[in-house]
């Protein structure tokens, strides 16, 4: 009996939300929001505290900085159930910070990495890690110091025999450098959105990113937003459509469908149903400010999922 669900490696940070700007942002000028909203930010700390509260056992390893910031989002960590036994606190170090703006067009995501950027094997304890049944990384290309040393790690836990899954996010330097392909090689899952999937594809369309993914990687699973999820395992392709509600805030939506999907996937559900779930748990996020506080608050999130669940 492992000691984890899943495992998860990536960064710890925060998300300074600031809500009701102005639609455009001039230049020299003070502009006022009418809320703000500090919470958990970061890929894989979304995902990891939200399938925690799902049921699943969670492992989480990162670095954060001594202050403030670094205690708030532990305390976050603990409060759902997430084992922090792998988080390293770095004396002189600050913990990463993402200032989100969403606009009425298109959000403006401004992030200061932190203590992330020190993350590197040194502080990786891979009997920590081997501890689960999964494991999952989120961020690859905010990794800097870890980055080289991904493909070994992703490679030992497949030694391990631990299932894998991984979600590149965004590349900030635009490069989508081809090193990501050798950690493909021991991927199970990969969990892209479309834009990543082509970019990582090297394709312009999500048809072809799809074709492209699935020879590289066993089970392909790509976030359409509204449109809802596209999988792709062989010959076999599959959809599922996102759930109709009206969003509060998208952000961390696709980190909470990773942790839907997986909580499904780890046990042992039918490929439809892992999307299906993962839809649903992307729908619950946006019902709240933030990724994380919809699934904090215990009543809405239970009620949420078994009335959603339900009509699944």
């Amino acid at each position: 009996m492992k000691r984890f669900d899943i495992s998860v490696l990536g960064k710890l940070n925060g998300d300074l939300i600031l809500y009701g700007l102005p639609p455009v942002l001039e230049p020299e000028r003070e502009h006022l929001a009418n809320d703000f909203a500090l919470t958990l930010a970061s890929s894989s700390t979304i995902f990891a505290h939200n399938i925690s509260l799902l049921g699943s056992r969670v492992g989480f390893t990162s670095c954060i900085g001594g202050d403030p910031l670094g205690k708030f989002c532990v305390e976050r960590l603990l409060e759902s159930g997430v084992d922090v036994s792998g988080v390293k606190s770095l004396a002189g170090k600050n913990t990463g910070v993402t200032v989100i703006l969403p606009l009425a067009e298109k959000r403006q995501i401004l992030t200061y990495p932190g203590a992330t950027v020190d993350l590197d094997h040194t502080h990786l304890d891979f009997e920590y890690l081997r501890e689960a049944t999964h494991f999952h990384l989120s961020s690859f290309f905010l990794l800097r110091a870890l980055r080289p040393k991904l493909p070994e790690v992703f490679f030992q836990m497949k030694q391990a025999g631990l299932t894998t899954s991984l979600d590149t996010n965004d590349d900030p330097e635009n490069r989508w450098a081809d090193d990501v392909k050798a950690v493909l090689k021991n991927v199970d899952v990969f969990l892209p959105n479309e834009r990543e999937a082509c970019k990582v594809a090297g394709t312009g369309d999500v048809d072809g990113a799809l074709d492209t993914l699935s020879h590289l990687v066993p089970l392909v699973v790509v976030k359409c937003g509204g449109r809802g999820a596209l999988a792709k395992r062989g010959i076999e392709r599959l959809h599922a459509d996102s759930l109709s509600v009206q969003p509060v805030d998208t952000v961390g939506a696709g980190d909470s469908f990773n942790a839907g999907f997986l909580h499904k996937f780890i046990l042992g559900a039918d490929l439809q149903d892992c999307l299906e779930y993962g839809n649903v748990t992307a729908g619950l996020s946006t019902s709240r400010a933030g990724g994380t506080e919809a699934f904090r608050d215990r009543q809405h999130r239970q009620t949420f999922l078994r009335r959603h669940t339900k009509a699944h």
